[in-house]
Parts: C-alpha cells; sequence; structure tokens
C-alpha cells in the first residue's frame, strides 16, 4: 500500500474553498465586487481560452459584461486575498460567448492539461464540474419546482411551496483495479474497452453501487467484468474526475487465478502483460493510459513495484 501521497491530474489546487465563509451572502456578494477578484469565463463544460491556449482569467473591473450576461456564477475560493469566481455563459451561442470573454476558442481542459500547472488544471476542472451540476439541476426532482443556488453557488434549494429540499453537487465513485496474476511470471492484467481501436488495453473500471463499500465494488466490478476473483485489496489514491462528477478511486488486487472470461458488453478481450511486454509498448509509442488518468500513475507504478 501506497504511504506517501502524490498528486494526480485535477487535484492538488491551490484555493481556499472558505466553506464557513461562502454560506454568507453579503461576504460572497462583497467578494464579487471587490476589485482584486478574478472571473474564469466558461462555456457548456469548455474552458475559454487566449490565442496561447491559456484558460481566461478576467479581473471583476473587466468583467461587467461577463457577469450580466452568465446563466451561473460560483464562487471556487480564495487565491490568498483574491476570490476566485467562475461563470458559466452557456445559454449563448459560442461566438457570442468568446466575444464576451475576449477569448480565441472554446477547449475542453482534458485537451489542455498536458500545458497546464497542476493547480491550474485542478481549479478549471473544479469549475467545469460544478457549472455542470447547477446546469442539471435547474428544478427540483421531488416536487418539480424551480431551485435557486445559495452558498456561492455550492446548494440549490427548491422553491416549491411545502417542498424546500436542499440539494448538494453530487460525486460519483467509481473504482479503477490493477489487478495482478497471482505467482510467477508477474503480470497485470489489461482489457479491450467495446470500441476502443484494436491495440488499445486499459485498466479495469467501474462505478461503486448504492449500498457498496469500495472493496465491495471492486470485487463485484471484477468477476461481472472478466470473471475474476481478487484478494489483497490495496488502496493506491484517488483522483477527482469531474467529467462529469467523477470520483477515481485507485487500487491493487490479486487475481485468485489466471483464467479470465470478459462479459463481452462493455470489454470485449482481457489478456495478461509482463512488465517487459508493457516497457515494449512504450517503447513503440504505446501509451500507458491517458497522460491525465490515474490508470497511468498505477501502471507506471507496478512497472516500478512502487507502492
Amino acid at each position: 500500500m501506497q504511504t506517501d501521497e502524490r498528486i494526480m491530474a485535477y487535484g492538488g489546487g491551490w484555493l481556499d474553498r472558505a466553506g464557513a465563509l461562502r454560506a454568507d451572502p453579503g461576504w460572497v456578494a462583497a467578494r464579487l465586487a471587490d476589485r482584486a477578484s478574478v472571473v474564469l469565463p466558461l462555456w457548456r463544460d469548455r474552458c475559454l481560452v487566449g490565442p496561447d491556449q491559456t484558460p481566461l482569467r478576467r479581473g471583476v473591473a473587466d468583467a461587467a459584461a461577463l457577469l450580466a450576461a452568465a446563466d451561473e456564477t460560483v464562487f471556487l475560493g480564495l487565491d490568498a486575498d483574491s476570490a476566485v469566481f467562475a461563470v458559466d455563459l452557456s445559454a449563448r451561442a459560442e461566438p457570442e460567448a468568446r466575444e464576451l470573454a475576449g477569448a480565441a476558442e472554446a477547449v475542453d481542459v482534458r485537451a489542455l492539461v498536458g500545458g497546464l500547472g497542476p493547480a491550474e488544471a485542478a481549479v478549471q476542472a473544479y469549475a467545469r464540474g460544478l457549472l455542470h451540476w447547477h446546469r442539471g439541476q435547474r428544478y427540483c426532482g421531488g416536487c418539480g419546482a424551480a431551485t435557486v443556488a445559495g452558498d456561492g453557488g455550492h446548494t440549490r434549494s427548491c422553491t416549491g411551496s411545502g417542498c424546500g429540499r436542499l440539494l448538494f453537487p453530487r460525486i460519483e465513485p467509481a473504482i479503477i483495479v490493477l489487478v495482478e496474476a497471482p505467482g510467477e511470471p508477474e503480470r497485470c492484467l489489461l482489457a479491450r474497452h467495446r470500441g476502443a481501436p484494436e491495440d488499445s488495453w486499459s485498466t479495469l473500471a467501474g462505478f461503486v453501487e448504492v449500498g457498496e463499500s469500495l472493496e465491495d465494488a471492486v470485487r463485484r466490478e471484477m468477476a461481472e467484468e472478466v470473471g475474476v476473483t481478487v484478494v489483497d485489496l490495496a488502496y493506491q489514491g484517488s483522483q477527482a474526475w469531474p467529467f462529469p462528477a467523477g470520483l477515481m478511486v485507485g487500487f491493487r488486487a490479486t487475481a485468485a487465478s489466471t483464467d479470465v472470461r470478459v462479459d463481452g458488453e462493455e470489454l470485449v478481450a482481457a489478456r495478461w502483460f509482463t512488465r517487459d511486454e508493457l516497457r515494449d509498448r512504450v517503447a513503440r509509442g504505446r501509451p500507458l493510459g491517458r497522460v491525465d488518468s490515474i490508470d497511468r500513475h498505477l501502471l507506471g507504478s507496478w512497472l516500478t513495484q512502487r507502492r
């Protein structure tokens, strides 16, 4: 089990989320009027960027049009003495949103992450996830009445008479697992998903279901997807994955046997790889997972036997 913390992509954000302060509407309004505050504009889950592909940050003093046009404005946190807000321009056509922000284009943060510092990527992903949640919670799921934002954008409240349900941003946990073979030779199990390229292999993952612990989900998913019983589960780390609301929780586990039976639905193939085979794939330009995903960490750690 790993003993030191490793920051995954979209983790390590520098903002103080100021949970006790953002519940005060007057405090939030004062920060939004403070010339030291900054605004991050987004459009339909995409960062609005300048010609250099850097996500835009606008001072409040220059953001009156942005704030007036925004579907939602949310408080993200404090960067030292400066408040950081995100605004959603999704109701506008893309050209209008770009013009309002002074942006060159709208780009998914996942396409930018390689050129951003870890903390900047974390804040952009945080803004994306929170604004996405707001767009999907305009109405109460209990009574159908409209909802309104509160706590600087970290809650929504139902306006229905006799309801008043309080809604919080949802997180959808998923497990992602590097399964090792029992005994020699040392191998790990990778799978090819339906629709993936012919030579594309990845670690195994799945969502946690109601009433399950993380460990229960690991055992169930491995049994369902590849017909493998696993033991010796070891936590490896977690990763924010707000696309739109995930939290990836990484494990290693050992298979009870090397027999594999893919489900034929999500997965079309699975096979065991030695370390030399994975190193050969890297040498041939085949990546070990997405550059921004925890599966790259799981595979890289296994190659170096780092826990």
